[in-house]
């Protein structure tokens, strides 16, 4: 648990973590190990400078996450241990970097298209846009790849209309998504794409300033408009849902599947009880490694203390959510798929000021896939054997790179 106490345990050995590619939903042996050997610890990553902290148990995390003493503002321009050589996200933009008050103000400017009435606006198109996709695969006959026929291309589309793309217009972004999440962002393919891809977000904005629907580029550029933001903070707001609305959704669900079809009886349960798909889905972000490594780390404004130990001023802080997620003292059996599990929520949107805006779409993503492919496919099953399934490597976010299916 968090402490207060000014006394703490010596500081801890930094150790070396590679971040290697697992094989399909195996959590990291590294997780495993600091959260059950020594919790709140000290890492070193395969770029950057010197060392970071690491913490892994759920409480210390919600801690970490929600205290106003670490903050994700400081990290701009420190020289952090990382594993990437330079940043995933923007610094110069948007949400991920900044503090309150200004996070706070941003937030609540994005939040106004994020809310239950526009998640029931947006379930139908949704639903219509699962059932043609999968009806293109079902003519196309088995075995088909579920990344390619479902899990890439809709959550593209669903972000492109969330956006305030027409419905159909989401198949001239595709090329530029896929293209964005799959070349290197120093790629000539990759700046071309994202340089394309901001001038659709741009023109929708223009045009959302005269012509205000219900869909997030009307919020921004009304905000954009009133002045409560500006029109290059609209366009970073819009850019960052649009490409991590694809991304991670794609992964995140494909891993889900591959967790539904590895475990027959689960999935048995949900055709034989579609109620208890609501309750699946959020035990399947609990159990899914949807990452590798960590995130974006926060900063020590002053001394902390966490778990024992006192965090110093100026040193780097990575909060796990997927050893979080699989605490043995908040989940027992953690590594059970369980849909009668009871307790806590889980970390995967994240926790405090930083928690995923999307979550209530990315959700309803996962019931409208599930569903619709259980209804679709009642005989639904993997084409080739379990350990055959290839997932990406390399990336931060975990999932497969294919997914064959027969029926």
């Amino acid at each position: 648990m968090t402490s207060e106490s000014p006394s703490a345990a010596p500081a801890p050995d930094v150790r070396f973590w590679p971040v290697d590619d697992l094989p399909s939903l195996q959590p990291d042996p590294f997780l495993d190990d600091v959260l059950r050997e020594e919790p709140v610890t000290r890492i070193r990553l395969r770029h950057g400078d010197g060392h970071a902290w690491l913490v892994t148990r759920y409480e210390d995390v919600r801690f970490v996450t929600s205290d106003p003493r670490f903050s994700r503002e400081k990290v701009v321009g420190c020289p952090v241990t990382t594993m990437a050589p330079t940043p995933v996200a923007s610094q110069t933009a948007g949400l991920q970097y900044i503090d309150a008050p200004r996070h706070t103000h941003l937030r609540r400017v994005v939040a106004r298209a994020f809310t239950a009435r526009g998640m029931r606006r947006l379930r139908p198109m949704a639903e219509r846009t699962a059932h043609s996709l999968l009806d293109t695969m079902e003519k196309a006959g088995p075995p088909a790849d579920l990344m390619e026929h479902l899990h890439t291309p809709f959550p593209i589309a669903v972000v492109c209309y969330f956006l305030g793309a027409e419905e159909g217009d989401w198949v001239a972004w595709a090329d530029n998504s896929r293209t964005m999440l799959s070349t290197a962002g120093d790629s000539e393919r990759g700046r071309a794409a994202r340089a394309d891809t901001r001038g659709r977000v741009a023109d929708l904005l223009r045009r959302r300033r005269e012509d205000p629907r219900e869909d997030l580029a009307s919020v921004l550029a009304q905000a954009a408009a009133t002045g409560e933001i500006t029109d290059d903070e609209a366009l970073s707001l819009a850019m960052a849902v649009y490409v991590s609305g694809g991304h991670a959704v794609a992964n995140n669900s494909g891993s889900m599947l591959y967790a539904l079809l590895t475990h027959p009886d689960r999935l048995d349960r949900l055709r034989r009880d579609p109620a208890v798909v609501t309750a699946a889905v959020e035990e399947l972000y609990r159990y899914v490694p949807h990452r590798n490594g960590v995130g974006i780390p926060r900063i020590a404004t002053e001394d902390v203390a966490v778990g024992g130990h006192v965090i110093p001023k100026g040193d780097a802080v990575y909060n796990a959510y997927v050893a979080a997620n699989r605490d043995p003292g908040v989940y027992p059996d953690p590594d059970l798929l369980d849909f009668d599990r009871r307790g806590p929520g889980h970390l995967a949107f994240g926790h405090g000021p930083h928690f995923c805006l999307a979550s209530l779409m990315a959700r309803m993503e996962a019931e409208v896939m599930i569903t619709t492919l259980l209804d679709r496919f009642p005989k639904l099953r993997l084409a080739v054997p379990a350990a055959e399934v290839d997932f990406q490597r390399e990336g931060l976010i975990r999932g497969p790179s294919t997914l064959p299916v027969t029926w």
